[in-house]
């Protein structure tokens, strides 16, 4: 499925992104700049989480929770990782055991590590103000 979109329109692709994914593990391809961490906030929103949601960048992995402080989602930037071992040192496949959504960002720095059912989204810039979004029909 591919939407092309603009920034005003990013609440709308996040609530059809919900309710087209069968899979709470949504990788996040696109270069820096494209809106991976603006999709990841609208997404947060979408499911009712409380507060915003920024990029992890410097800590790795952010953790977001509803209003009634349940735990939501954890969203993870990979982007400073070296290598797949130090994912393992940040313990990520416990994160990928439990049962919330994983947002990951610059997924290919842990392609073989990658949980089977990982949905790969990819956004593409169009221009300065629009972006398309493909992900695979009845993921």
């Amino acid at each position: 499925m591919q939407i092309t979109y603009s920034e005003s329109q990013i609440n709308e692709v996040a609530l059809k992104l919900v309710e087209q994914v069968t899979s709470k593990v949504l990788c996040f391809y696109g270069p820096m700049g494209a809106g991976k961490t603006t999709l990841i906030k609208a997404l947060v929103k979408q499911l009712g989480g409380g507060g915003g949601a920024n990029s992890p960048t410097f800590g790795i992995v952010n953790e977001y929770h509803t209003n009634n402080d349940e735990l939501l989602a954890y969203h993870f930037d990979f982007y400073r990782l070296n290598n797949e071992s130090e994912a393992f040192d940040l313990g990520v496949e416990d994160y990928f055991n439990s049962d919330v959504w994983l947002f990951m960002e610059w997924p290919e720095k842990i392609s073989s590590i990658l949980p089977y059912d990982a949905i790969k989204i990819t956004i593409e810039v169009l221009d300065s103000e629009t972006r398309k979004l493909s992900f695979p029909s009845n993921s």
